[in-house]
Protein backbone atom coordinates (compact mmCIF):
# COMPACT_ATOMS: atom_id res chain seq x y z
CA UNK A 1 0.00 0.00 0.00
CA UNK A 2 1.42 3.38 -0.82
CA UNK A 3 1.87 6.50 0.94
CA UNK A 4 -1.56 9.26 0.48
CA UNK A 5 0.22 12.60 0.06
CA UNK A 6 -2.16 15.57 -0.19
CA UNK A 7 -1.00 18.91 -2.02
CA UNK A 8 -2.94 22.70 -1.04
CA UNK A 9 -1.81 25.44 -2.61
CA UNK A 10 -2.06 28.81 -2.09
CA UNK A 11 -0.30 32.30 -2.58
CA UNK A 12 -0.40 32.29 1.26
CA UNK A 13 -0.62 36.06 1.36
CA UNK A 14 -0.86 35.41 4.13
CA UNK A 15 -1.14 32.08 5.88
CA UNK A 16 -3.53 32.05 8.18
CA UNK A 17 -6.20 29.99 10.03
CA UNK A 18 -8.55 28.92 7.70
CA UNK A 19 -6.32 27.34 5.23
CA UNK A 20 -4.48 25.34 8.58
CA UNK A 21 -8.13 24.06 10.16
CA UNK A 22 -9.20 22.76 6.54
CA UNK A 23 -5.71 21.20 5.98
CA UNK A 24 -5.69 19.46 9.40
CA UNK A 25 -9.39 18.15 9.08
CA UNK A 26 -8.52 16.81 5.57
CA UNK A 27 -5.08 15.39 6.62
CA UNK A 28 -6.79 13.70 9.78
CA UNK A 29 -10.17 12.88 7.94
CA UNK A 30 -8.36 10.84 5.09
CA UNK A 31 -5.67 9.60 7.15
CA UNK A 32 -2.36 11.05 5.20
CA UNK A 33 0.86 10.59 5.44
CA UNK A 34 1.86 13.77 4.49
CA UNK A 35 0.04 17.06 3.23
CA UNK A 36 2.41 19.74 1.49
CA UNK A 37 1.62 22.95 1.42
CA UNK A 38 2.53 24.33 -1.79
CA UNK A 39 3.08 28.70 -1.79
CA UNK A 40 2.34 29.62 -5.82
CA UNK A 41 4.87 32.22 -6.92
CA UNK A 42 3.02 33.98 -9.74
CA UNK A 43 -0.20 32.65 -9.15
CA UNK A 44 -1.71 32.01 -13.25
CA UNK A 45 -5.17 33.39 -12.22
CA UNK A 46 -4.98 36.14 -9.84
CA UNK A 47 -3.20 39.34 -8.69
CA UNK A 48 0.54 39.30 -7.85
CA UNK A 49 0.86 38.76 -3.87
CA UNK A 50 1.61 41.33 -2.00
CA UNK A 51 4.23 39.74 0.23
CA UNK A 52 7.66 38.22 -1.59
CA UNK A 53 8.15 34.48 -1.95
CA UNK A 54 11.01 34.73 0.60
CA UNK A 55 8.02 36.55 3.02
CA UNK A 56 5.17 34.50 2.18
CA UNK A 57 7.64 31.00 2.73
CA UNK A 58 8.78 31.81 5.97
CA UNK A 59 5.31 32.56 7.33
CA UNK A 60 3.99 29.24 6.12
CA UNK A 61 7.02 27.35 7.71
CA UNK A 62 6.32 29.10 11.22
CA UNK A 63 2.65 28.49 10.66
CA UNK A 64 3.36 24.57 10.56
CA UNK A 65 5.73 23.76 12.89
CA UNK A 66 5.60 20.72 14.77
CA UNK A 67 2.07 20.34 13.12
CA UNK A 68 2.81 17.06 11.37
CA UNK A 69 1.54 15.71 9.12
CA UNK A 70 1.67 19.42 7.21
CA UNK A 71 4.74 20.13 5.37
CA UNK A 72 6.21 23.16 3.33
CA UNK A 73 7.15 22.25 -0.65
CA UNK A 74 8.70 25.36 -1.99
CA UNK A 75 9.21 24.40 -5.92
CA UNK A 76 6.68 26.30 -6.84
CA UNK A 77 8.88 29.68 -5.58
CA UNK A 78 12.24 27.92 -7.36
CA UNK A 79 10.47 27.69 -10.57
CA UNK A 80 10.74 30.84 -13.09
CA UNK A 81 7.87 29.89 -15.37
CA UNK A 82 3.92 30.40 -14.07
CA UNK A 83 3.02 28.13 -11.10
CA UNK A 84 0.88 25.72 -13.38
CA UNK A 85 -0.14 23.16 -11.02
CA UNK A 86 0.72 20.59 -13.62
CA UNK A 87 3.84 20.90 -13.97
CA UNK A 88 3.48 20.82 -10.02
CA UNK A 89 1.86 17.35 -9.92
CA UNK A 90 4.13 16.02 -12.59
CA UNK A 91 7.49 17.07 -10.69
CA UNK A 92 6.07 15.26 -7.26
CA UNK A 93 4.77 12.05 -9.72
CA UNK A 94 8.09 11.54 -11.17
CA UNK A 95 9.66 12.03 -7.30
CA UNK A 96 7.16 9.41 -5.72
CA UNK A 97 6.58 5.07 -5.93
CA UNK A 98 4.02 4.05 -8.38
CA UNK A 99 1.31 3.46 -6.10
CA UNK A 100 1.46 7.02 -3.80
CA UNK A 101 -1.54 8.46 -3.97
CA UNK A 102 -1.77 12.16 -4.91
CA UNK A 103 -4.36 14.08 -3.53
CA UNK A 104 -4.91 17.71 -4.98
CA UNK A 105 -6.89 19.54 -2.82
CA UNK A 106 -9.34 22.33 -4.36
CA UNK A 107 -12.11 24.40 -3.05
CA UNK A 108 -15.70 24.44 -4.71
CA UNK A 109 -14.42 28.03 -6.38
CA UNK A 110 -11.37 26.82 -7.73
CA UNK A 111 -12.55 22.92 -9.19
CA UNK A 112 -15.41 25.31 -11.41
CA UNK A 113 -12.54 27.30 -12.66
CA UNK A 114 -10.74 24.29 -13.45
CA UNK A 115 -11.85 24.66 -17.19
CA UNK A 116 -9.66 27.59 -17.80
CA UNK A 117 -6.64 25.87 -16.07
CA UNK A 118 -3.64 24.78 -18.06
CA UNK A 119 -3.69 21.33 -19.46
CA UNK A 120 -6.84 20.84 -16.70
CA UNK A 121 -7.86 17.27 -18.79
CA UNK A 122 -4.40 15.84 -17.47
CA UNK A 123 -4.51 16.64 -13.72
CA UNK A 124 -6.32 13.28 -13.17
CA UNK A 125 -3.53 11.30 -15.08
CA UNK A 126 -1.39 12.11 -12.23
CA UNK A 127 -4.05 12.74 -8.88
CA UNK A 128 -7.13 12.51 -7.49
CA UNK A 129 -9.12 15.84 -6.68
CA UNK A 130 -10.59 16.48 -3.42
CA UNK A 131 -13.11 18.82 -3.63
CA UNK A 132 -13.62 21.06 -0.76
CA UNK A 133 -17.24 21.61 -0.02
CA UNK A 134 -19.10 24.37 1.69
CA UNK A 135 -22.49 22.66 3.37
CA UNK A 136 -24.10 25.63 2.35
CA UNK A 137 -22.84 25.76 -1.62
CA UNK A 138 -25.67 24.62 -3.70
CA UNK A 139 -24.24 26.09 -6.76
CA UNK A 140 -23.60 24.04 -9.74
CA UNK A 141 -20.51 22.82 -11.60
CA UNK A 142 -19.96 24.44 -15.10
CA UNK A 143 -20.92 22.46 -17.81
CA UNK A 144 -17.51 21.79 -18.91
CA UNK A 145 -17.23 19.80 -15.86
CA UNK A 146 -20.36 17.91 -15.80
CA UNK A 147 -19.57 14.61 -17.97
CA UNK A 148 -16.30 14.49 -15.89
CA UNK A 149 -17.87 14.70 -12.46
CA UNK A 150 -20.69 11.80 -13.72
CA UNK A 151 -17.72 9.73 -14.64
CA UNK A 152 -15.25 10.39 -12.26
CA UNK A 153 -16.46 11.08 -8.72
CA UNK A 154 -16.70 8.91 -6.01
CA UNK A 155 -18.70 9.41 -3.16
CA UNK A 156 -16.32 8.21 -0.37
CA UNK A 157 -13.02 10.09 -0.18
CA UNK A 158 -11.79 7.10 1.90
CA UNK A 159 -12.14 4.73 -0.52
CA UNK A 160 -9.90 6.17 -3.40
CA UNK A 161 -7.91 3.79 -4.55
CA UNK A 162 -4.74 3.57 -6.85
CA UNK A 163 -2.54 6.73 -7.36
CA UNK A 164 -4.73 8.92 -9.31
CA UNK A 165 -7.96 9.67 -11.40
CA UNK A 166 -10.99 10.17 -9.13
CA UNK A 167 -12.68 12.71 -7.75
CA UNK A 168 -14.11 13.24 -4.51
CA UNK A 169 -16.14 15.92 -2.60
CA UNK A 170 -15.22 16.74 1.09
CA UNK A 171 -17.81 18.52 3.29
CA UNK A 172 -16.05 20.97 5.29
CA UNK A 173 -17.18 24.13 6.67
CA UNK A 174 -14.62 26.30 6.46
CA UNK A 175 -13.86 29.09 8.92
CA UNK A 176 -14.56 32.80 7.37
CA UNK A 177 -11.29 34.13 6.99
CA UNK A 178 -9.06 35.44 4.49
CA UNK A 179 -5.98 36.34 3.47
CA UNK A 180 -7.78 39.80 1.65
CA UNK A 181 -9.62 40.72 4.91
CA UNK A 182 -6.06 39.87 7.45
CA UNK A 183 -4.47 42.40 4.88
CA UNK A 184 -7.16 44.83 5.34
CA UNK A 185 -7.04 44.90 8.99
CA UNK A 186 -3.38 45.36 8.94
CA UNK A 187 -3.43 48.10 6.77
CA UNK A 188 -5.46 50.20 9.00
CA UNK A 189 -3.46 49.45 12.08
CA UNK A 190 -6.20 47.51 13.08
CA UNK A 191 -5.38 43.65 14.95
CA UNK A 192 -5.25 40.34 13.40
CA UNK A 193 -4.76 38.33 15.95
CA UNK A 194 -6.47 34.96 16.55
CA UNK A 195 -6.50 34.73 12.78
CA UNK A 196 -3.29 33.49 12.15
CA UNK A 197 -0.90 31.86 14.15
CA UNK A 198 1.20 33.69 17.00
CA UNK A 199 3.89 33.16 15.29
CA UNK A 200 3.19 34.17 11.86
CA UNK A 201 1.75 37.55 13.23
CA UNK A 202 4.75 38.24 14.99
CA UNK A 203 6.53 37.48 11.82
CA UNK A 204 4.43 39.96 9.91
CA UNK A 205 5.02 42.96 12.47
CA UNK A 206 8.90 42.36 12.51
CA UNK A 207 9.04 42.41 8.45
CA UNK A 208 6.50 45.49 8.39
CA UNK A 209 4.03 43.47 5.73
CA UNK A 210 0.95 44.21 4.79
CA UNK A 211 1.17 48.44 6.17
CA UNK A 212 -0.25 50.83 3.96
CA UNK A 213 1.98 52.44 1.88
CA UNK A 214 1.48 56.06 3.13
Amino acid sequence: MGRKIGILGGTFDPIHIGHLRAALEVAESLQLDELKLVPSARPPHRDAPQASAADRLAMVRLAIAGVAPLTLDDRELQRASPSWTIDTLEALRAELQADDQLLLLLGWDAFCGLPGWHRWEELLTHCHLLVLQRPDADAEAPEALRDLIAARSISDPLALTGPGGKIAFVWQTPLAISATQIRQLLATGRSARFLLPDAVLTYIHAHRLYRASH
